[in-house]
Parts: structure tokens; sequence; C-alpha cells
């Protein structure tokens, strides 16, 4: 059956994030997916993939998870959403002041994109400014104008909009000071995630801090992927620095629709009710927002976490995982070519050309000879399920997989695919 054509049809795009597409995977990719568990997922004829996507990232222990599906159930029979807060929602938010040390005050929301753009609307409420500064390399931090405005797809944006977001490099200190000293006091606040490809270098989380402390600028930190995967405290605890504001999303509940922005009272309170006279923001206020399900998830994750070291599991686990894919590089002649990097619990892979640049070409080759012996991989999203059998599974694919790759180094790439090159998301034009 042609899933695609049904869901192109009802849904704009045929899935509800752009990362989801069919324009993301080779053509022998499953249209559509009916269940997981563990690592795997399954599709309506029953055939079954070692899935490193892992929701997006979202699932970090395992689909399907016994002890976290059983607290949802809970309290989806307690009533899921009530009228007055739940003690489920206070229990969830003591524990994420808890957890993380920046954090006096939280408000929970179903997805990043919200969590990211209630951090941009407070800085703006807390400064009188408008201007954002977000960081060029690190591909998402929200669907809404102010963000995808400084991107190329900007169709529907006011120009105003895209004008007041601009760019700084990472590790790049100066392109920040450049960008305070073109606009001096217009900035917001500065965004931009703790780490994503690379370590900071010569303290510029520290650096970038100082600047927003010098200039009266909102420090937001994205940590939807760092959150709960580099340390059960945030990547600002590894890195030692104390953002004003900070937003999780991704593992905070195993796939479960709970993401959060959280920092200083004195910022966040600004959307508070109880001080009389005082000028309001309207910060989020969204009716399943508090859902009970998602945070009884959180709380059942968090503690699974800690019991089972999942964080330290995903480090170990990359290690190993990556080590092995450097391996049969070697030994299939294609390092060159071939390469992980990152970070041993968020590690990624590159595919390049002869000329050292980023192959889409070979990266749909790979995918698709992946998928052909059983494995997803369209990115490498880790979680506590993945162990030495799926280690062992995913070596025999990358041994297959690598075959055709070195076939199609030496013969060319579109000898060997099987369908159309996968395209970046964000692209200007279909």
């Amino acid at each position: 059956m042609n899933y695609q054509e049904r869901l192109l049809k009802a849904i704009p795009g045929g899935a509800h994030t752009y990362s989801r597409g069919y324009d993301q995977y080779p053509t022998n990719a499953p249209q559509i997916l009916i269940r997981g568990k563990g690592t795997y997922i399954y599709d309506p004829e029953g055939n079954k993939y070692l899935d490193y996507g892992m929701a997006l990232r979202a699932v970090n222990i395992g689909y399907a998870e016994d002890e976290i599906d059983a607290a949802a159930i809970e309290q989806i029979k307690n009533g899921n959403n009530l009228t007055r807060p739940s003690m489920i929602e206070l229990e969830a938010a003591e524990l994420l002041i808890e957890l993380i040390d920046s954090v006096d005050m939280v408000k929970f929301t179903k997805n990043g994109s919200t969590a990211v753009s209630a951090a941009v609307k407070l800085a703006r409420a807390y400064t009188g400014r408008e201007m954002v500064a977000r960081c060029a390399e690190q591909p998402f931090f929200s669907y809404d104008d102010w963000f995808i405005g400084s991107t190329p797809l900007t169709r529907g944006i006011p120009q105003e909009t895209i004008e007041k977001t601009k760019m700084f490099g990472y590790n790049d200190i100066a392109s920040l000071e450049a960008l305070i000293a073109q606009h001096p006091g217009q900035f917001a606040c500065v965004v931009l995630e703790p780490t994503a490809t690379e370590e900071p270098k010569d303290g510029f989380l520290q650096r970038v801090q100082e600047l927003c402390r010098v200039h009266g600028i909102v420090f937001v930190l994205d940590e939807m992927i760092t959150g709960f995967r580099w340390d059960m405290k945030g990547a600002q605890h590894i890195y030692g620095v104390t953002p004003d504001l900070c937003t999780f999303g991704k593992a905070m509940a195993n796939g479960f629709a709970v993401a959060c922005v959280a920092g200083k009272r004195e910022i966040m309170e600004l959307g508070s009710i109880e001080f009389e006279g005082r000028e309001r923001v309207f910060l989020l206020s969204t009716t399943h927002g508090a859902e009970m399900c998602g945070l009884g998830a959180f709380v059942a994750t968090m503690r699974f976490m800690q019991q089972h070291s999942v964080v330290e599991h995903l480090w170990d686990y990359g290690r190993k995982l990556t080590a092995m894919m450097q391996r049969q590089a070697e030994a299939h002649g294609i390092s060159n070519s071939f390469k992980v990097g990152g970070f041993p619990c968020s590690p990624y892979y590159l595919t390049l050309d002869a000329s050292g640049a980023n192959s889409l070409g070979l990266r749909t080759l790979f995918s698709q000879e992946m998928i052909s012996n059983g494995v997803l991989m369209p990115w490498i999203a880790l979680s506590y399920r993945h162990g030495e059998a799926e280690l062992a599974e995913t070596e025999y694919a990358i041994e297959q997989a690598f075959k055709i790759y070195r076939q199609a180094l030496d013969e060319g790439v579109d000898k060997y695919l099987n369908g159309p090159v996968i395209k970046p998301v964000f692209r200007k034009h279909n």
C-alpha cells in the first residue's frame, strides 16, 4: 500500500515534523510505522528495524518502556487533565528545580519550539529590547518566525521580524562581540545550545555568559539535545555556566510530549499573577501544557535514569559504537570519506566526497544500505536499550553497507542509488 500518497494528501509535508518527511530518507525506508519496542520499530507489514532515530532523540531509554508507560497510565486514570493544577504538575516542577542548579522556576509545555520562543519573549519583556542573537551553526531552535526568519525559509515572515534576529559563530566570541557592538543596547537575548558537534573552546561559554552580564543581555541556553544526555544536571553543569533561562525537552519523558522553559525567578516570574499592579507578561498558557500523563512519564523517566545510570550507559555505548564504525571504515578503505565524530553520548557521522565536502548522495546510499540490512540510521540517537546484541547487529549492517559504499566511491554513487538523493530540511525551494 502506498502510505506516502495518503500522508501527503492528508498532512502538509506528509508528517508533523519536516525531519520525518519522505525527502529525508532513501526510497527503501519504511513509509509509515505502526509501533516500537525497546530499540526496534515495526511497519504495518511486520518488517522490523533496529532504530537509531529514536523519535528524533526524544526516546533515550527505549520505546514502550513498561515502568514509564505505567506511570503515564496511572496519571491518565487520575483524569489526565484537571480544572486546577494537579499534584503531578507540582511534583514535576519541584523535581526539575531540584535537578537543575540554575533553575528557580519552570513552566511546562509540549514541544521545544514553544519553550525556546517563550524564553525569547521573557527576555524581550525583561530587557525592553527586541533583537535576538542566535548561534549560526546550530540547526534548529523553534518553528516560530523569530528563528525561521534567519533561515532560507522566509516566505510568510515579515521583513521586520527577519531583521531582528542576527547570527554569531560557535566558538567565535569575536563574532558575538561584533554583533553587540553593531547594535548597542538592542539585544534582548543570546540563544545557543551549550554544544552540538564540538566542545566549547577557550572558555567560550563562560565568555558568552560574561558578555551577556556586561551588556544586560539574557543568556538563554537551549538544552533540548544535551539535557539528560550529557549529564542529569544538563550540559550547563559540565561546562560550569549558569544561564539566565534554559530550555529542555526531547529526553525528558522518554517520548512523551514534555518540554519546558526554566530559569531565574526574577525573569520567570514576569509571567506570574500575584504582583498587584505590575504589568503582566502573557507567558505560556496552554490547555495541555501540564497534561498529567506526560509529567508522570517525566518523573518516572528521571527516577529510572538515576536508578539505572542511563547517562553513563549512553556515553559507554556511544564509545563502543563509534570505535566500531571507525574501525570498519578503515578496514573498508573509506575512512577519508566516512567519518564519525561528536560526543560519545550523541555521535554523528559524515559522508564526504573526494574534495572533502559533505555528500548527500553518499549519505543517502549509506542510509539505503543500512535499511537493506535492517537498521534505520538517519542520524545517531542512543538509548538505554541499545546493548551488546544491538551493537553486533549494527556492526553486521555496517560491514554490508560499507562494501557497497566502497564500490560507489570507485564507480560512482548514482550507480548504486535506488531513488533520489535526500534533501536538506532548510532549503528555499522544494
